[in-house]
C-alpha cells in the first residue's frame, strides 16, 4: 500500500508499507442515483440520471445509506451513529453493507499491480471518465505531449453511466474517474510498519475518498493518491461504492470520532472575517472585489518576493514546477500575528492551477495558525472547478473548518454578483 518515492507526482502521505487484508466483497459499480433514491427518497446529485453515479453526498449520508440498504435487504447494519454523527462505531462482524477501508479500496484498485495504475499503459479518456486533456505526466510535458504514451483526449465535463468503460482485472468498473469514492478511514499518516486490516486513525477532521472523479487530472487517479474532505461536506465529484464482509474472520468494533474544536465556534461571517487571495490574471481579484463589495470585509492580496512571470506559457511551467517539487514561494505580504488572531473566518481565494492550489497558497496555509478558524474557499478556473484544491487545503489546514466553496469560470461573467450572493447566503454570511 502506498507508492514508492520514485513514483511521479506522489505525495508525502503515501508512505509505502505492507498490509494484510481479510477477504471482502466489493460492488462492481458505484452506487447509482436510482439506487440512492430508492432508499432515501431523494437525489442530491449535481448531474441527474438513473444510471449515473450518485454524488454530492456527505460521508455521514453515505454510511446512513449503507445502514438503510442493509435493513432493506435483511442484513445486520454495520454502523452505529451517536453524538450527532461525531462518533461512529463499526461492528466489524456485521454482514451489512459498508464503505471500504482505504486499504481495501487500494487493494481492489491495484488488482495486483505495483505501478501508478492497474494497467501498464497510463489510462486515457477512452479508458476513464476524467479531465482527459490532462493525462498522467502532462504537466511537465504540456508543450511537448508527443513524448507521452497516453496523449490528451476529450474532457466530458460530467459524470457518465456506471460501467461505461472496461472493468479493471478485479471486475470493478470506474474504479478510476467518474466519481471519487468515500472510504471509512479518518485521514492520517500511514506509518511504515506492516498492518493487518487497518481502519485508519481513531480521530480526525477529514475522511478519505479515493479514485478521482470526472474533473480530476490523471495524476490524481493514481492507485495511491489520497483525497480528503470533512465528513459533513459534499462534492459534485464524490460518491460511493459498497463492500461487505466475505466471512466472519474479523471481529470486534472500531470507534472513530470527528476531532472536536475544529473551526470557529461562530458561524462563517458572524465574527470578524478576512478576504485573502492570490491572483495572477486578475480573475480571482475580480471575485475577491465582488465579495468585499457585498460584505465590507477586510481584503488582502498576496504578493510574492519573487513574482511569477507575466507571460502565460512561462507561468504554466513555473506553476507546475513548483507543484511538482512542492515548493513554498516566499510571500512579500505579511500579516501581524495579533491582527491575524482577530479573524474568525478566512475567505480564501486562488486560481485553480494544474488541478490544485498555487503554491503561494500552500505557503500561506503553513505560515499562519488556522486552528479554530473557518475557511471559505473560492477559486477561478478554466473548466475543472476546484480540482483537488480542497483536498490540498484540507491537508494543510487540518484544524480549520472548511465550508462549501465557490468556483467561478474565469471571471464569472454577468452572473458573478448573483453567484457570490448565493454562496455567501449558503455559508451564513450576511
Amino acid at each position: 500500500m502506498g507508492s514508492p518515492e520514485s513514483e511521479d507526482w506522489r505525495s508525502n502521505d503515501e508512505t509505502q508499507h505492507r498490509v494484510t487484508l481479510a477477504s471482502f466483497y466489493m460492488a462492481k459499480f458505484e452506487v447509482t442515483q436510482k439506487e440512492w433514491r430508492e432508499i432515501t427518497g431523494k437525489n442530491p446529485s449535481n448531474f441527474t440520471g438513473d444510471k449515473l453515479p450518485v454524488e454530492s453526498i456527505t460521508w455521514l449520508e453515505a454510511i446512513e445509506f449503507c445502514n438503510a440498504l442493509s435493513k432493506r435487504d435483511g442484513r445486520t447494519p454495520v454502523y452505529t451513529i451517536t453524538d450527532g454523527g461525531n462518533t461512529v462505531i463499526w461492528n466489524r462482524s456485521a454482514n451489512g453493507y459498508r464503505l471500504p477501508t482505504e486499504a481495501e479500496w487500494e487493494y481492489a484498485a491495484r488488482a495486483g499491480s505495483t505501478t501508478p495504475f492497474y494497467s501498464r499503459k497510463v489510462p486515457g479518456s477512452d479508458d476513464v471518465n476524467f479531465y482527459g486533456h490532462y493525462p498522467y505526466q502532462i504537466e511537465q510535458n504540456y508543450f511537448n505531449d508527443e513524448v507521452l504514451e497516453t496523449r490528451p483526449g476529450v474532457y466530458r465535463g460530467k459524470t457518465l453511466d456506471v460501467g461505461s468503460f472496461k472493468a479493471n482485472p478485479n471486475g470493478l468498473f470506474d474504479i478510476y474517474g467518474n466519481v471519487g469514492e468515500w472510504c471509512f478511514d479518518c485521514y492520517g499518516d500511514y506509518g511504515k510498519d506492516a498492518q493487518s486490516n487497518p481502519t485508519g486513525a481513531i480521530e480526525g477532521t477529514r475522511r478519505v475518498y479515493r479514485g478521482g472523479g470526472w474533473n480530476d487530472f490523471g495524476k490524481n487517479l493514481r492507485s495511491a493518491y489520497r483525497a480528503a474532505m470533512p465528513q459533513n461536506n459534499s462534492a459534485y465529484n464524490v460518491g460511493l461504492r459498497l463492500v461487505c464482509n466475505a466471512d466472519d474472520s474479523v471481529k470486534g468494533t472500531v470507534t472513530t470520532r470527528e476531532a472536536a474544536n475544529t473551526g470557529s465556534k461562530k458561524s462563517a461571517g458572524s465574527g470578524k472575517a478576512l478576504i485573502i487571495f492570490y491572483s495572477w490574471s486578475g480573475n480571482t481579484r475580480g471575485v475577491a472585489r465582488e465579495i468585499a463589495r457585498q460584505t465590507g470585509f477586510d481584503s488582502i492580496e498576496l504578493e510574492l518576493v519573487n513574482p511569477y512571470s507575466t507571460d502565460y506559457n512561462t507561468v504554466l511551467n513555473q506553476a507546475q514546477n513548483d507543484q511538482h517539487k512542492q515548493a513554498r514561494p516566499a510571500l512579500k505580504t505579511k500579516i501581524d500575528s495579533k491582527k491575524w488572531a482577530e479573524y474568525d473566518t478566512i475567505i480564501l481565494g486562488y486560481p485553480n492551477w494544474w488541478a490544485s492550489i498555487p503554491m503561494p497558497i500552500a505557503t500561506l496555509l503553513e505560515s499562519y495558525d488556522f486552528s479554530n478558524k473557518t475557511i471559505m474557499p473560492f477559486c477561478s478556473h478554466g473548466g475543472g472547478r476546484f480540482g483537488q484544491s480542497l483536498t490540498a487545503i484540507s491537508k494543510l489546514a487540518p484544524k480549520a473548518k472548511l465550508t462549501a466553496g465557490l468556483s467561478v469560470h474565469y471571471s464569472g461573467g454577468s452572473s458573478l454578483s448573483k453567484d457570490v450572493e448565493k454562496w455567501l447566503k449558503k455559508c451564513g454570511v450576511k
